[in-house]
C-alpha cells in the first residue's frame, strides 16, 4: 500500500510518501514560510526525487486536526485537490494521534500538546498496548493547567511533545514526572501521518474526497471575537 501524506496543522509543514513499511521520502519544514507557499512544492519535490507518479499511490493521507484554522483549511483543500485529480480516497488522520505516534512502544503515558493560544492547548492522552496506540481520552481544547492536572492524575511518567511544550515549558518543568520528546520526534511529521494512515486504511477509515472534514474542536478566533463583541453589545443595550 502506497500513501502520500501531508500535515499542515501546526507551525510545521510536512509531506511524505510511504510504501508499506518503507518510508520513501519525507520533506519537513519548520520555518517562516506559509503552508500555502510550501506544501504543494513539497509534494512535487518528493514525487520528483523519488520518481513517484502521484497516480501510483493508493491513498492520500491528511492530518485532519485539531490545529491552526488556516493550516487545517490549506491541508484540507490540498488533500481534496490531490484526491480529486488522482481519483483517490482520503485517509483522515487526527493530528494528535499522529503526533503521539511519533513515540513508539513506551510504557509511559504520551501527551501531545499543540498551542491553541490563550493559555490553552489541543491535547489527548495515549498509551501503547500490545503494539497498538490507544487514545485514553477525548481530544480536547483545554487550559495548560487542566492538562497538567490530568497528566498528574496518571501517577506515572508522562512524555510531552508538540509545539505547546516550548510555550508552556516553565509550568511543565515544575513536575518531576514529566518528560519531553527530543526534537526529531516532537513536532508534526507526515511520515507518522502516513504510517498511521496505513493502519486506518486497513480498518476501512478512508473517505471520499468530498466527505473529508477537518477536526476543529473549537470556534475560530474570528468567530469567538465576533460572539464576544455581540455579547458586549447586548449587555450595553440591555
Amino acid at each position: 500500500m502506497k500513501i502520500l501524506a501531508i500535515d499542515t496543522t501546526g507551525q510545521t509543514a510536512s509531506a511524505a510518501i510511504a510504501d508499506g513499511d518503507t518510508l520513501i521520502a519525507e520533506f519537513t519544514l519548520n520555518y517562516k514560510l506559509t503552508h500555502s507557499q510550501t506544501i504543494m512544492p513539497m509534494v512535487a519535490e518528493i514525487c520528483e526525487k523519488s520518481e513517484t507518479n502521484p497516480r501510483e499511490v493508493d491513498y492520500i493521507a491528511c492530518a485532519s486536526g485539531p490545529g491552526s484554522f488556516t493550516g487545517l483549511r490549506i491541508g484540507a483543500a490540498t488533500a481534496k485537490g490531490l484526491a480529486l485529480a488522482m481519483e483517490k480516497e482520503i485517509v483522515p488522520v487526527p493530528t494528535l494521534d499522529a503526533l503521539a505516534y511519533n513515540v513508539f512502544e513506551t510504557d509511559k503515558i504520551i501527551c501531545p500538546i499543540m498551542d491553541a493560544r490563550r493559555s490553552q492547548v489541543y491535547t489527548a492522552f495515549y498509551r501503547w498496548d500490545n503494539g497498538r496506540l490507544n487514545r485514553l481520552t477525548e481530544m480536547m481544547a483545554i487550559s495548560i493547567d487542566d492538562t497538567i492536572r490530568l497528566a498528574e492524575g496518571y501517577g506515572q511518567k508522562v512524555i510531552f511533545l508538540g509545539d505547546g511544550v516550548s510555550v508552556h515549558q516553565e509550568k511543565l518543568s515544575l513536575y518531576p514526572n514529566f518528560m519531553y520528546a527530543p526534537a526529531h520526534c516532537s513536532l508534526q511529521r507526515a511520515a507518522s501521518v502516513a504510517a498511521l494512515a496505513m493502519v486506518l486504511a486497513r480498518d476501512g477509515k478512508a473517505v471520499a474526497s468530498n466527505a473529508f472534514e477537518p477536526i476543529y474542536l473549537r470556534k475560530s478566533q474570528a468567530e469567538r471575537e465576533r460572539e464576544e463583541r455581540l455579547q458586549g453589545e447586548e449587555q450595553h443595550n440591555g
